[in-house]
């Protein structure tokens, strides 16, 4: 985001996001913290006076077993047998100390 094609020397301020947990984070999160950051610095530094870079990429998929609630449930699904689950969504797992994002700027 910002100016996609920045030389490292038009921006030498540096500012990482880092986590201080063992966590996962979800696609959906990582996308509303990329587009709350870039809207912030849009409106507070110009449109091409910063450098965003997301470090994580969600690629650990997510997988949810749907249980029935219902009256007699138990004479339709199998319980925990067979319990991989479908797809929910993707997560990237983040380790204590790891960078999610990187913002380069000037300090000017």
């Amino acid at each position: 985001m910002g100016k996609k094609k920045a030389a490292v020397d038009d921006f030498p301020l540096c500012v990482h996001l880092v986590s201080d947990e063992y966590e996962q984070l979800s696609s959906e999160a990582l996308e509303a913290g990329r587009i709350c950051c870039n809207k912030y610095l849009v409106k507070n530094c110009g449109k091409d006076q910063f450098h965003i870079r997301m470090r994580l990429h969600p690629f650990h998929v997510i997988r949810i077993n749907k249980m029935l609630s219902c009256a007699g449930a138990d004479r339709l699904q199998t319980g925990m047998r067979g319990a991989f689950g479908k797809p929910q969504g993707t997560v990237a797992r983040v380790r204590i100390g790891q960078p999610i994002m990187s913002v380069r700027s000037s300090d000017r």
